[in-house]
């Protein structure tokens, strides 16, 4: 438990908690504050790292992403939404499970069907499903701090205008290509006040 201590001390900077397997599943108590799992491993490059133009939404190219799932089972067909943040355009891809290497192929596909050109960066959550993301090719990724979905705002907001057409616990098992893409065009075709009422 001392090595532990001195980590959150700081007195073993070259170390963090997430590089010791076993902290990661100790919980940290403290006296009145309410335990918010900051131990989570980060997956790769901090959104803190991310240019400031991204923030600043300066040129078009610059996306998040994100899962919407029906159910909470690995194996379950689920949504990968991407939204840049500039224009609001949204792409939806309909995935058949949640594992990271289908999420790594389906963005991967993403980016080379539509050129590597249109995709500068992308910012997902930090959740277990994007391990992966570190091994596509043609944009940078950057990940979110863990439990932080308003530095993805973008994205959250059209995910749930997405719930107006899928409620959750709704199957996407049987939502085809077509009606997936009627999906994305509505909301594609949406007046937006951020956008002065115009359409992403």
């Amino acid at each position: 438990a001392t090595v532990y201590w001195y980590i959150e001390a700081g007195k073993l900077p070259e170390l963090h908690n997430y590089d010791l397997p076993m902290k990661l599943r100790r919980r940290v108590k403290r006296p009145n504050h309410r335990h918010a799992r900051l131990n989570k491993k980060r997956l790769g490059q901090s959104i803190e790292d991310r240019p400031a133009v991204v923030r600043k939404r300066q040129e078009l190219g610059h996306w998040e992403g994100d899962l919407v799932k029906a159910k909470r089972v690995e194996s379950e067909p689920a949504l990968m939404t991407l939204t840049e943040r500039v224009s609001r355009m949204e792409f939806i891809v309909k995935l058949p499970d949640y594992r990271a290497e289908t999420c790594r192929q389906a963005l991967q596909d993403t980016i080379d069907d539509y050129g590597a050109e249109n995709f500068r960066t992308i910012t997902f959550d930090n959740g277990s499903e994007f391990a992966s993301l570190n091994q596509v090719q043609g944009t940078e990724i950057y990940f979110a701090h863990p439990y932080s979905p308003w530095e993805r705002g973008t994205n959250e907001n059209v995910n749930g205008q997405l719930r107006e057409f899928f409620p959750k616990g709704h199957s996407f098992k049987n939502l085809s290509l077509v009606d997936l893409q009627l999906v994305q065009d509505t909301l594609n075709h949406r007046p937006r006040r951020c956008l002065s009422y115009s359409c992403p």
